[in-house]
């Protein structure tokens, strides 16, 4: 039941996340895609996959750095999302897929690297529009702990979460010809290797 609860829970954050893109879509890029080409969720068109594993295997291994080693000594890990899972074991693998892949990933994948950057490269170019998107990811996720763990706090969140979004929508637009499955596999990566050392108490 449990498990159940997640994923409808899960499936409504996507929702959720998906409106205000669906209604600018249905207003400005009905004509120019359907709604999940005009988020960039397609298949990615990698020219040279040797240096994109290499790439995305660094990626993954840098951005869960920070969750692994830093992060929790700023911010207390019973707040932390991944907490859910603390202590579980094997018995939370497939809750935490559905956390990791659908909940956080998906949801926040088409609004931020499907809907935002999208918008803001084509108004900004890549730099810019790439660095703002990044600034809102670091923000909305750094808000959050600022009652909790305080500005610092709250700081190193929105430096690491910022940096793993301008990472994720480079991968995107520059390795996968536009494409945010890979940055939907790599915020899933990370966020599952959080919840693997949470379910096991490694940290």
């Amino acid at each position: 039941m449990e498990t159940f609860n997640l994923l409808i829970s899960a499936i409504l954050q996507v929702i959720l996340f998906s409106i205000i893109p669906f209604i600018c879509w249905m207003i400005f890029g009905r004509k120019e895609a359907n709604f999940f080409k005009w988020l960039g969720f397609k298949k990615p068109v990698i020219q040279n996959k040797a240096r994109y594993i290499i790439i995305f295997l660094t990626t993954v291994i840098f951005l869960s750095i920070p969750s692994f080693l830093i992060v929790p000594f700023f911010i207390d890990k019973s707040v932390l999302a991944t907490s859910q899972f603390y202590g579980q074991g094997v018995s939370m693998l497939v809750p935490a897929l559905i956390y990791a892949f659908l909940q956080t990933g998906l949801s926040e994948e088409l609004f931020f690297k499907g809907f935002l950057t999208k918008r803001f490269i084509r108004k900004f170019g890549f730099q810019v529009g790439n660095g703002l998107q990044s600034l809102l990811f670091g923000l909305m996720h750094g808000v959050m702990f600022i009652s909790i763990s305080g500005i610092l706090g709250a700081i190193i969140v929105i430096l690491f979460t910022g940096i793993a979004g301008w990472l994720m929508g480079w991968i995107n637009e520059k390795e996968s010809d536009g494409s945010i499955v890979s940055s939907w596999l790599l915020h899933g990566c990370v966020n599952y290797l959080a919840s693997i050392f949470a379910m096991f108490a490694i940290l």
